[in-house]
């Protein structure tokens, strides 16, 4: 990256070479699998027939979502008791099966670019439901058995948006020590458990009669991604380049989406309002974010010319963003694929995006069968803000697998030949 060129550029940078790739992706999603009928059996067993409550069932049939990824069955303690479970009860539950959860997707991003924990040099770690001190990222080092100097980062109160802006943060942090001439491989940690949260929101939709759809979107996920900065590890293979970012707010939308703190866990936020306002901020976004690449190929000019990877918040953002873009299903098709077989895990879900957009049978359903090799990535969190950026995929990349033995450590495997590219995650 030319610095010269950012300082003259002061006012709307351009990216140039910053030499960032991401060389490692990892998602875990817990072992259950919900489907929708699992909030009608909650519903049944601890709440009254109410008008607010069947609102909010009929709902859940009409999200576009088949099963939705959890910690638990429809049977987990947590969320049977004669009361919703409280924010103790929650955080034990994220410190201890969270963080088994994440030590996993990230010893994934690990083995996948063939590192060990005592190469990462710097931390980035996101969520929005839990709020311990320390973080939960100290337990993810001391599992993972990070003993050296790391310069640590736990970004919280972005909700959604979280993944992308740990991945900006995160490139922020290894352009710093590009400046320096120092290694940066950074791991970044996303972690959410929304899941147990029903009951406090099915306690709002019972005692004050609102129409909460939260509760019919939202899963559990952690998911992981190694950033370098090049330096220590030249030839080093790439998954994706990170050519450049932006960040912005939308005005005089601080209460339309947020994540309100409650003795009993956090309540979601969500107007009416979203869907719109979210779909009518991609398209200047993306105008700014595009203008800072003067040297894109020529054939790269509008949305449709690239692949996407929008976090699927809900079926009707995904669906704004296609005509708001005048893209199709196919450019999103790793995002509905996601949405669809695992719902939305807020921060953690976007690099579980990426990560399934590059299996074969993704690459499949590109449009016209013509996969892109430049990504957009985008997100929206509280605020309302919006995060995008721009990645160059390696499409001659071939992912490697993951085989999980008893005590939950990761065996690296030879990488994936070409038949089995496409097959599920072990």
């Amino acid at each position: 990256m030319s610095f010269s060129k950012v300082r003259e550029n002061a006012t709307k940078p351009q990216f140039e070479d910053l030499n960032l790739s991401i060389i490692g992706l990892g998602t875990e999603y817990p072992p259950y699998l919900l489907e929708s009928s699992v909030l009608n059996v909650l519903s049944e067993r601890h709440y009254p027939e109410s008008p607010a409550m069947s609102k909010v069932l009929m709902i859940n049939n009409y999200t576009g979502i088949d099963t939705r990824s959890a910690i638990g069955s429809v049977d987990h303690a947590l969320v049977n008791l004669d009361r919703a479970p409280t924010i103790d009860d929650l955080s034990k539950l994220f410190l201890t099966d969270g963080v088994e959860l994440a030590v996993t997707a990230a010893q994934k991003a690990l083995n996948e670019a063939q590192l060990s924990p005592s190469d990462i040099t710097h931390i980035v770690s996101t969520t929005c439901t839990n709020s311990a001190n320390p973080g939960f990222d100290h337990y993810v080092c001391k599992q993972l058995g990070i003993v050296q100097p790391v310069e640590k980062v736990l970004l919280h109160g972005i909700g959604c948006s979280g993944g992308l802006a740990s991945l900006r943060t995160a490139a922020n942090l290894a352009l710093g020590s590009s400046f320096r001439n120092r290694k940066a491989t950074v791991l970044i940690v996303a972690l959410e458990i929304c899941s147990l949260l029903v009951r406090s929101e099915l306690d709002s939709i019972h005692e004050r009669q609102e129409t909460r759809i939260g509760v019919t979107l939202f899963s559990d996920c952690a998911s992981s991604l190694i950033l370098s900065n090049g330096l220590g590890l030249e030839g080093r293979e790439h998954i994706y380049d990170l050519i450049g970012w932006d960040h912005g707010l939308i005005p005089d939308t601080d209460e339309d989406l947020g994540f309100t703190v409650d003795p009993l866990g956090w309540k979601v936020v969500l107007s009416l309002r979203v869907p719109k306002l979210a779909s009518a901020a991609v398209a200047p976004a993306f105008a700014n974010l595009l203008s800072t690449f003067p040297h894109l190929p020529a054939k790269y000019k509008k949305a449709s010319d690239f692949d996407w990877a929008l976090h699927p918040g809900g079926a009707t953002i995904l669906s704004g963003v296609e005509r708001a873009m005048n893209i199709t299903p196919e450019h999103m098709r790793a995002s509905y694929d996601t949405y669809i077989n695992h719902g939305n895990s807020s921060s953690a879900t976007i690099f579980s995006v990426l990560d399934r957009l590059r299996d074969r049978d993704m690459d499949n359903l590109a449009p016209d069968g013509d996969v892109k090799d430049f990504v957009v990535g985008c997100a929206f969190g509280p605020g309302i803000s919006i995060e995008m950026c721009m990645l160059k995929r390696n499409l001659s990349h071939v992912k490697r697998k993951c085989v999980m033995n008893v005590l939950r450590e990761v065996t690296p495997p030879d990488a994936e030949d070409e038949s089995s590219r496409g097959e599920d995650k072990i």
